[in-house]
């Protein structure tokens, strides 16, 4: 499962999606894994949460990231849920880029049965018609 929350920079988007991984840490059986394109925020999180900064590792595009995401997925079976802040500023793609990268990751999330969470930075009239498919938030 994707759930997507989208808005404008500076709607709140981390801070949600903060909170929310904060709150998964007490309900879990698996292990949550959180993704930023830096460590800004990495403080904000339990201690018990995986923090992975992506800018330590120099991925440039979507492809890469995917090959991340499913190097993470490899390394720990028992990873429950995702949660990946800036999706378009982590692979340095647009919305209409990410659609096939959307696609790879909804195929990993089925097989692997783990939820993601993930923020794009989009103004409501620039949402695509492809996003529709998926679980999308508004944040305002």
């Amino acid at each position: 499962m994707i759930q997507l929350y989208c808005g404008r920079k500076g709607s709140g988007k981390t801070k949600s999606l903060i909170k929310l991984a904060n709150e998964k840490v007490s309900k879990r059986k698996g292990n949550l894994v959180y993704f930023d394109d830096d460590d800004k925020m990495s403080y904000e999180l339990d201690r018990n949460i995986r923090f992975i900064s992506t800018d330590e590792f120099g991925l440039k595009n979507y492809d890469e990231f995917y090959g991340f995401l499913c190097g993470a997925i490899a390394e720990d079976y028992d990873i429950e849920e995702m949660f990946i802040d800036g999706l378009l500023k982590i692979t340095s793609s647009t919305i209409n880029e990410c659609e096939e990268l959307l696609k790879r990751i909804q195929w990993i999330s089925d097989k692997f049965e783990i939820k993601m969470h993930i923020n794009i930075s989009i103004r409501i009239d620039e949402i695509p018609e492809y996003l529709n498919s998926y679980s999308v938030e508004f944040k305002k």
